[in-house]
């Protein structure tokens, strides 16, 4: 099953952890990569000889896709267990499920609206990708992609916008969403680990690109990217960028 959650990912993914599964009993950790996926089963449950439930998180332009996948064996004889998880387990089990995710898609939503979004923007043109060099507070000299916080009540595109013309005096058209990484820091006094930096593709469509907020711009070559200094949240997001630029 799939739900597409209008929220971040580590949004998504703590108010999945917190409001659990929609099993009657309890199931036990196996793995966890937070935010991008969670595994939990359990073996020799009555009823079940083994149940495994996964979740994988996965950034999208509009939200965060949430995809469920359930795996069980009853331990009956497979005559009996096909009927029946046709005819009663797989009903109710989805039953349960889409009522589950709907109350989770609902509550990650309204935690969305308190946590502050930082976004980037690929601006990309003749081959190259415009990057922005910081000056001053703890990054200083180093590289990344420009962009800043979303306002309440605007939208990533149009803070993405406004940003690139505040901070470059450039006119950007954003196209594409590219990628979604984690802020280990806290951002505008939220918890650390809470929001996330998500990246998109832009062309520029007026003015020209002025460092008015940065030491230094760049328009840089996908074989030029690994070379730059970047701070660690847009690392992350190079490999994608380089794929993005050999596409276009």
């Amino acid at each position: 099953m799939t739900t597409l959650v209008e929220a971040p990912l580590t949004v998504t993914f703590d108010v999945a952890r917190a409001l659990g599964r929609p099993w009657r009993f309890p199931l036990a950790e196996l793995s966890s990569s937070r935010p991008v996926r969670d595994e939990y089963g359990v073996t020799d449950r009555r009823g079940w000889r083994r149940l495994v439930h996964t979740r994988t998180y996965t950034a999208t332009g509009a939200g965060t896709l949430l995809t469920e996948e359930v795996l069980g064996d009853t331990g009956l004889p497979r005559w009996i267990a096909g009927p029946l998880e046709e005819l009663v387990l797989r009903p109710r089990v989805l039953r349960a499920m889409q009522a589950h995710l709907d109350a989770l898609a609902a509550a990650a939503a309204r935690r969305g609206l308190d946590v502050v979004q930082v976004v980037g923007a690929a601006v990309v043109a003749d081959g190259r990708v415009l990057v922005a060099q910081r000056h001053g507070g703890p990054y200083d000299g180093r590289w990344e992609f420009p962009g800043g916080k979303v306002e309440v009540g605007e939208s990533e595109t149009d803070g993405l916008v406004r940003e690139c013309r505040e901070e470059l005096g450039l006119d950007i058209a954003p196209q594409a969403f590219v990628g979604e990484v984690v802020l280990d820091g806290a951002v505008a006094g939220g918890t650390p680990g809470a929001s996330t930096m998500r990246l998109w593709w832009a062309r520029p469509v007026g003015g020209t690109a002025s460092a008015l907020e940065h030491a230094e711009l760049r328009w840089a070559r996908p074989d030029e990217l690994d070379a730059l200094d970047w701070i660690p949240a847009d690392r992350p997001l190079l490999p994608a960028v380089r794929t993005l630029l050999t596409r276009l």
